[in-house]
């Protein structure tokens, strides 16, 4: 399930209002990103195993991106260029680095790297798809209330987050509907895509209207 990571990037919202909603939606999948592009490379490795229970995503070797020392390197890359780049303040900086830290999540089966070559960790739950779905569906909608009652405190409407994290539903359930491409071209291409789209789609929450006030 990819949409629970983007609980991060709504609680970041309502902490950093300052952070534009695009910086914290791709920074939540930013590892995932490049995952995507690396795979597509050759740089790291992933399959499909229809007979798993859950998520038929095996991860075979993914250290540039998800091991532990390599996230903290990308979250740290993101809050520098989220400072000195676009600008952003200090704070809102530091949160961005926050949000990409936030992809290091246990829900995995044993394939994150505690260090590059080392031991693996992973609490499996993607071997219980309806207690790991519950939980990640969850804490989204925390995170959503959380951010859409920060929003109403600035004097901006809710529905945009709303429709955002209906999109984010809608997404999950087609790509817990459609079969998992198991050629790595093909996966790493429709992974990008979505998450490029879902980064362009959190921009329009930011918008204003007519007069000043946030759409």
């Amino acid at each position: 399930m990819f949409v629970g990571h983007y609980a991060a990037a709504f609680a970041a919202k309502a902490i950093a209002p300052t952070a534009p909603m695009w910086t914290l939606a791709a920074g939540c999948q930013l590892v995932d990103i490049g995952w995507s592009a690396f795979i597509m490379a050759g740089i790291e490795r992933a399959s499909v195993d229809p007979s798993l229970p859950g998520s038929p995503l095996v991860l075979e070797h993914m250290p540039w991106t998800h091991s532990l020392p390599m996230t903290f390197v990308w979250a740290v890359g993101a809050a520098l260029a989220a400072r000195f780049l676009l600008r952003l303040p200090v704070w809102a900086s530091v949160i961005v680095g926050l949000t990409v830290a936030s992809h290091f999540w246990l829900v995995h089966r044993p394939d994150l790297e505690l260090w590059i070559g080392g031991d693996k960790v992973g609490l499996a739950l993607w071997n219980y798809p309806v207690p790991e779905q519950a939980l990640e569906i969850g804490l989204l909608a925390v995170a959503a209330l959380f951010w859409g009652a920060a929003r109403r405190g600035q004097g901006q409407p809710s529905w945009p987050a709303a429709a955002f994290i209906g999109l984010l539903i809608v997404l999950q359930v087609a790509a817990m509907l459609t079969p998992m491409q198991a050629d790595p071209i093909r996966m790493g291409g429709s992974a990008l895509a979505v998450y490029l789209a879902v980064t362009a789609l959190a921009a329009l929450t930011d918008r204003r209207g007519k007069h000043g006030a946030a759409a």
